[in-house]
């Protein structure tokens, strides 16, 4: 990125920061403003001013009239609920559908709730329909019902493929705006076809080559258009080397393939090549965005959540992992209820069992961490998965063997208990392999079951290396010490 490109963005940045700045003093200086029974404003009082003096609410209008659609949702996502939806009020209605699109799925909820059906339809037939599609989930069927109804024949089918797709797939997140071309045209023909078009579909870097039956032939890029002769055929100039995705196809894969082959567009076709949409990098950067937002939501038993929603509906999306955590935390406390005899006789095993699993703990966050990593770039199958595995447990057994005997050397000298020191070896030994062990493999099986590996596996971790870490240390220090 540019040196340009970094102050255009901090601008940018600073902006929606000011903007948002000043539209909660004027909020605060108009707390007057009155709500209907849906929380709407009367707009048509505020800005002729029959109801309010006060200026600054048309500067608000004027302000949010002014404001890209991503900056406004910024902003929203930043304001408590009250104001979020009063300010929802001032935003022009022609971009409500785009702001909608933008805003995270929970903030989403708050501003569907706030709008009627006339509303809503008003907002998402403005769309095009992959974008519609992305809304469809969070919409009531009435206003599906009637925004498929004003659609085109062409519309409705793009709308039906759209939605026939699952979520996380090259089909659900593909586009239909595409421009095709015939290979037996000359350029000079295709450039004054181009010049008619009111406009190019964004991110269009290559032109699709299709038959009359739509099948894909090859691609011609905007660049060879320009510089090639305008006599010459497009078959002569096209390239028949395409990367192509199908649209049952993982999204994850095809992000992997955009970044391998630097790519800008890239058609989809369908089993027998008819193109029936393209993927554009900015498809594949929000779902880079929104995967990596799930992604580190679930690590700790999340789901997307909105900032200021009310103190009941976010504890109730907290339960699920406080509920798995105390599950995890009776079951290692009952290990070491097993020992209890042990611990009373040798109070310094209460204070080293935490550092066993720990220790063992970072240990298999690294190694999920290197496996999660792997498997998203699809570095791993099944002739390498072994080695993989002996390699993490010949790690575990090198760091077990190393950190171990630093360990008990300072469990010795603190306790003056040599033997203790062994034990402190041994057990931090062996529950290094098994976090190796389970930090390996349970990425594996996730993955295998369907399951997203980056979300669980540490837990499964946590609860392995503190069970086993406590009952291998009690367990050594029974039969050696006690």
């Amino acid at each position: 990125m540019s040196d340009i490109d970094v102050t255009n963005t901090r601008s940018r940045v600073d902006t929606v920061q000011q903007c948002l700045e000043d539209i909660k003093v004027i909020l605060e200086n108009n707390q007057h403003i009155e709500l209907d029974s849906r929380g709407r404003t009367t707009l048509t009082q505020v800005l002729s001013g029959e109801s309010y003096q006060d200026q600054s609410l048309i500067k608000l209008q004027e302000r949010l009239d002014s404001m890209h659609p991503a900056d406004i949702a910024a902003m929203l996502e930043q304001l408590p609920l009250d104001e979020r939806l009063i300010v929802w009020n001032f935003i022009p209605s022609d971009v409500d559908g785009d702001v909608l699109l933008e805003v995270s799925d929970a903030v989403r909820e708050t501003l569907i709730a706030d709008m009627n059906t006339q509303e809503l339809v008003a907002a998402t037939e403005q769309l095009d329909a992959d974008e519609i599609a992305d809304l469809a989930p969070n919409l009531p069927e009435e206003v599906i019902a009637d925004v498929f109804s004003s659609l085109s024949e062409e519309e409705r089918l793009q709308l039906k493929a759209a939605l026939s797709y699952p979520e996380g797939t090259v089909g659900a997140l593909m586009d239909f705006e595409m421009v095709t071309v015939r290979e037996d045209v000359a350029l000079d023909v295709v450039m004054r076809y181009l010049r008619r078009l009111e406009r190019l579909p964004p991110n269009t870097d290559k032109l699709f080559v299709v038959d009359r039956r739509e099948v894909l032939k090859g691609v011609l890029s905007v660049s060879d258009l320009i510089v090639a002769a305008p006599d010459a055929q497009v078959c002569d100039v096209m390239s028949s080397d395409i990367v192509t995705f199908n649209p049952d196809r993982d999204a994850e894969s095809a992000a992997h393939a955009f970044e391998r082959y630097d790519l800008v567009s890239a058609p989809v076709v369908d089993a027998h090549s008819r193109i029936v949409g393209r993927m554009t990098i900015t498809d594949i950067v929000d779902y880079i965005r929104e995967d990596a937002e799930q992604e580190s939501l679930g690590k700790v038993g999340l789901r997307d959540e909105d900032l200021f929603s009310s103190v009941w509906k976010s504890a109730k999306n907290r339960w699920l992992w406080l509920a798995v955590n105390l599950g995890t935390a009776f079951f290692a406390s009952r290990v070491i209820g097993l020992f209890e005899h042990s611990i009373e006789k040798l109070v310094a095993l209460a204070a080293l069992m935490p550092i066993v699993a720990a220790i063992a703990g970072n240990s298999g966050n690294q190694t999920v961490a290197l496996i999660v990593r792997a498997l998203a770039f699809e570095e791993i199958n099944k002739s390498n998965a072994k080695g993989l595995l002996r390699k993490e447990l010949s790690i575990a057994l090198v760091n077990g063997v190393l950190w171990g005997s630093v360990a008990g050397t300072f469990a010795w000298l603190l306790y003056g208990n040599i033997a203790l020191g062994f034990v402190m070896l041994g057990a931090m030994l062996l529950n290094l392999i098994v976090g190796a062990g389970v930090g390996m493999l349970v990425p594996l099986f996730l993955q295998k079951m369907g399951r997203d590996p980056a979300i669980g596996s540490s837990v499964l971790l946590t609860f392995s290396t503190d069970s086993m870490g406590f009952l291998i240390f009690l367990g050594l220090a029974t039969v050696f010490l006690v």
